[in-house]
């Protein structure tokens, strides 16, 4: 598997430490991980995350601070 470019927020510490949200592009499908679990990866097109962000946004999916 080649190296993928993973990004994240520009707010997280740049110490190196692990608590945040990654992002990647890979063609079509855009992958997010949890910068403490890097072996599970969500990957999905464009439709299923404008969904899940515009629910997010209109109050049907709550974000959580667990």
């Amino acid at each position: 598997m080649s190296e993928r470019a993973w990004q994240k927020s520009s707010f997280s510490s740049p110490n190196g430490d692990t608590n945040c949200v990654e992002l990647a592009l890979t063609g079509e499908r855009l992958l997010l991980r949890e910068s403490e679990r890097p072996d599970l990866i969500l990957s999905a097109g464009p439709a299923a995350y404008r969904a899940l962000l515009d629910g997010i946004k209109a109050g049907r999916l709550p974000a959580t601070t667990d």
